[in-house]
């Protein structure tokens, strides 16, 4: 079960503080301070010897547990290497009365990362199916006075109902409702909705912005989306994990004909923007 206990009870301190310090000031381009950081970030999770920290990252306070969840140990000891240039086009182009939706959210770094910085207008939907890590988004959102992010425990995909989530122990981020990977074993229930009915049931009416990933399930998701929802609800920027190897369809190619074009690629995300309101014939 997640720890309760309150926020501070597991602040950094002595050896570990100091590689946290350390590694989170280790220039991103540079390929040897990565393998540094690699080094000093296995040392320190060796001594924490299964505790979690309690650390402010991106404006706001999260409870991380570096473990078996690489988003974790990436925000816990190097913030500056993760998404730093998806995370620079939400800040620019997002207002402070902004409607983001996280999908596949995790223990919520791109949701209070967009909190922090949008007002008490924004409305920020953190979606996470998997029971545990959902327990660790929804304690980080209490931890924060944003009063904006609201968290949804359930799957988004190509259709409503209950379906199956394949469960990697290596790397919880890396759960799956489609990559059954070596892990078969590792399953579990959960509800899912689709992204049309969950704008519905949110009451929903416009999108900024959505950051979807969901590991190689990108395109369940947004084919149906593109269809079956109204012209205002399309998004006017999407983040979204490139999961191609693992994609159906040629996701590119479709959001291209619902107007969007690709404004940025990173080494795992793809980033397109909505030029125009036209749909496909």
């Amino acid at each position: 079960m997640t720890d309760s206990s309150p926020y501070g009870t597991y602040a950094p301190t002595g050896l570990v503080a100091r590689i946290a310090e350390r590694t989170q000031r280790l220039p991103e381009q540079s390929w040897r301070a990565r393998r540094l950081a690699m080094f000093l970030r296995r040392l320190a999770i060796s001594m924490l010897r299964g505790r979690p920290l309690d650390v402010e990252r991106y404006g706001a306070r999260m409870r991380l547990h570096p473990y078996n969840n690489n988003c974790e140990k990436k925000v816990l000891f190097t913030p500056q290497f993760f998404d730093p240039q998806e995370r620079a086009l939400l800040k620019q182009r997002l207002s402070d009365d902004a409607v983001f939706l996280d999908i596949g959210a995790n223990i919520g770094a791109y949701a209070l990362f967009v909190a922090a910085f949008t007002g008490p207008r924004a409305r920020i939907l953190a979606v996470e199916p998997q029971p545990d890590v959902f327990d660790r988004l929804t304690f980080n959102i209490g931890q924060n006075p944003f009063g904006t992010v609201k968290a949804i425990a359930c799957a988004v995909a190509d259709k409503g109902g209950e379906l199956t989530l394949f469960i990697d122990p290596r790397n919880r981020g890396e759960s799956s409702v489609k990559i059954v990977g070596t892990h078969k074993n590792a399953t579990v229930r959960v509800p899912a909705v689709t992204l049309v009915d969950l704008c519905r049931s949110e009451r929903i009416e416009r999108i900024d912005a959505i950051k979807l990933d969901v590991e190689g399930a990108e395109d369940l998701i947004l084919e149906p989306f593109l269809r079956d929802a109204p012209d205002s609800l399309l998004p006017s920027l999407l983040v979204i994990e490139n999961g191609a190897d693992q994609w159906q369809i040629d996701l590119p190619s479709l959001l291209h004909k619902y107007g969007y074009r690709q404004i940025a690629r990173t080494r795992l995300n793809l980033m397109f923007e909505r030029a125009d309101s036209s749909r496909p014939a």
